[in-house]
């Protein structure tokens, strides 16, 4: 292995979007979770989903912060080590990046700031809504960031003239082959991410034997989440797979560690592939399983390793232990939520010691899985960076070995301080729970307000709308 800047510059890159990539999968959950719990609020006028609603946002800001920051150093670095990359696809990925900016990220910062601090100066109703434009923003911006990388994996909707491509068609190139299933899959991770922090919060606060009200809410609210998601999980994976061998079956076959294309693909247990063998080593296996989930039948042929050229391979290490790092936990989850359901079922899970003491430590669950799929898909591309256009050698910026080495550095020094302070902050505040008791600052409950106060109060705030009113008063 040479330790050159392209290298480094992978290296740096692989380390800063690992630490942003958790950050708005969780954001992107907790979000709709904060939203649910206002509109039961509303619904049923119950104090404990407000004063749970005021908790999470607490966590919600603090992640949203981190998420940001550790974004805009990724769009740096487009420019510092990957500077070819923006000449290459720079026509195509450049709109897909602005349009999550315009329409996404600027809807959230808009209504970020009612969503935080407009607890008792705006409406619940208005309140309720600023929290659902929230989630949805941060959906939005999936979508978006989603479709930017799906196109990256297997383009489509474009012309390449001199090494640079050219939009034709944005439809095709927003709704590419490989973009819907991966962002459902991104989608469905990233609440099932949440679900389980949730449930770790609130197995936490039962098992210390304090706010037990808010957190069997937490624990309920989680394990139906746990229950339906983890399978429909499974499902919406098995549907990306498929996808995975159709448009990239070089990816599929480092997945798989499959060398053999005569053969039918077997499931690889366990295994150590073997790239200079082109084998792999203390194999265990299911002759067949492979061509059975991924092409329907157990006898289907699919390609091999063998059938690219050794420099159009994607390294199969990564992929291969990633993949089924990923499998396993999504396998773990389903047994763990349903275990709680039929628990609850039973009326038991809350006297259940030894479930709840392994669920308040689940909370890392979610973030491992999404990593590990992180790394199958984006090392499974791998030599290229937009696939048939521009490899990753192509794309690095002319910069030496010890810039990028000492950048590489800085990062992780300053990524080690930050964002520890800010997961232990998280921490804490977890720690502290939700109040059990409704605060000075909490507004009446919102079943019991008659619509004349409402309107009173939002006249106070936004004015009665008379020429020469000068009552707007900003929020915050």
């Amino acid at each position: 292995m040479v330790i050159d800047a392209f290298l480094l510059s992978r290296l740096q890159f692989a380390f800063t979007v690992s630490f942003h990539i958790v950050f708005p999968a969780f954001t992107i959950g907790l979000s709709a979770y904060i939203a649910t719990l206002l509109g039961l609020w509303l619904k049923t006028g119950d104090q404990k989903f407000h004063l749970l609603a005021r908790f999470w946002t607490k966590i919600f800001a603090v992640s949203f912060a981190m998420g940001v920051v550790s974004g805009i150093v990724l769009s740096y670095q487009f420019g510092t080590n990957w500077s070819r990359f923006s000449t290459a696809v720079g026509n195509v990925v450049g709109p897909l990046i602005g349009y999550e900016v315009l329409s996404a990220f600027f809807l959230e910062a808009s209504f970020l700031g009612v969503m935080l601090f407009g607890w008792k100066r705006v409406p619940p109703s208005l309140h309720f809504v600023s929290a659902v434009i929230v989630a949805g923003g941060t959906a939005l911006s999936g979508f978006w960031i989603l479709s930017a990388n799906s196109w990256m994996q297997y383009p489509a909707g474009h012309e390449v003239r001199d090494g640079i491509a050219y939009p034709v068609d944005w439809l095709k190139i927003v709704f590419n082959p490989t973009f819907p299933w991966r962002f459902a899959h991104m989608m469905t991770a990233a609440y099932l991410t949440t679900a389980f922090v949730v449930l770790a919060t609130g197995a936490r606060h039962l098992l210390a034997g304090h706010r037990t009200e808010s957190a069997k809410t937490m624990v309920r609210m989680a394990i139906l989440m746990i229950a339906i998601t983890a399978p429909t999980q499974a499902i919406i994976g098995d549907f990306h797979g498929r996808d995975t061998a159709t448009y990239q079956p070089a990816k599929l076959a480092a997945i798989e560690a499959h060398w053999d294309s005569a053969k039918p693909g077997a499931l690889v247990l366990f295994g150590w592939p073997d790239e200079k063998a082109e084998l792999n080593r203390f194999e265990i296996s299911i002759p067949g399983v492979a061509s059975l989930l991924t092409h329907g039948s157990m006898d289907a042929l699919f390609p091999s390793l063998k059938d690219f050229a050794p420099q159009d391979r994607p390294p199969v290490l990564v992929p291969f232990f990633a993949f089924r790092a990923m499998v396993g936990i999504g396998v773990l989850m389903i047994i763990f939520g349903w275990t709680g359901a039929w628990l609850w079922r039973k009326g038991t899970v809350f006297e259940s010691q030894r479930w709840l003491w392994i669920a308040q430590y689940s909370w890392p669950a979610g973030f491992l899985a999404i990593l590990s799929g992180w790394f199958v898909t984006e090392v499974g591309r791998q030599p290229w960076l937009a696939t048939g256009i521009i490899r990753s050698a192509e794309a690095v910026s002319p910069v030496t070995t010890m810039q990028v080495a000492i950048s590489l550095a800085l990062f992780v020094c300053v990524y080690s301080v930050v964002f520890a302070a800010g997961i232990l902050l998280i921490n804490r505040l977890i720690d502290k729970g939700p109040d059990e008791a409704p605060g000075e600052d909490a507004p009446e409950q919102p079943s019991k307000r008659p619509l004349k106060a409402v309107q009173g109060e939002a006249a106070a705030i936004f004015g009665d709308g008379r020429p020469g009113d000068d009552k707007i008063q900003p929020a915050i």
